[in-house]
């Protein structure tokens, strides 16, 4: 089961189950699509792969199935932004 988490790891923005913004790599690192493309020229910091929309779990199966609660954040930060 795919593991919804709260925040962007780099800006710790929320990223409730249904934001349209959330992006995952494929060991599930999750953060806004802002930092995506901003500041992490689309590649992840943690594994170095690349990433695609999380997707929305259908409110009907939030109940079962709910996301989490744990907030994932890198204490270093994700470095700097690219100049615009």
């Amino acid at each position: 089961m795919l593991e919804l988490r709260p925040n962007c790891e780099c800006c710790d923005k929320d990223l409730p189950p249904e934001a349209a913004d959330a992006r995952i790599c494929t060991f599930e690192c999750t953060f806004c699509a802002d930092c995506v493309e901003n500041v992490l020229d689309s590649v992840c910091p943690n594994c170095g792969g690349n990433f695609a929309p999380r997707p929305i779990r259908p409110a009907a199966k939030l109940e079962k199935y709910p996301a989490s609660t744990n907030r994932v954040l890198k204490a270093e930060g994700c470095g700097p932004r690219k100049a615009a």
